[in-house]
């Protein structure tokens, strides 16, 4: 834009640096590590889910097939 002023500070003083990319890069790695164990997780918990579910069902199963040889 023509209307500004040249600017007077180094371009070298407005920039991140190196710790800002190491900062970032450590964000960023430690977001993806999250995710994964998240993700992990939820599966996990899911699969028990469904672990609980056909154990119950294979009891109910059992406890009719009992209440029919009676």
């Amino acid at each position: 834009d023509p209307t500004l002023p040249p600017s007077t500070i180094p371009d070298e003083a407005v920039t991140p640096g190196v710790w800002g990319f190491v900062a970032i890069a450590f964000v960023a790695v430690a977001t993806v590590l999250i995710v994964v164990d998240m993700t992990r997780r939820v599966r996990r918990t899911r699969y028990r889910g469904e672990v609980r579910e056909r154990i119950q069902a294979e009891r109910d199963e059992a406890t009719l097939a009992a209440a029919a040889l009676d």
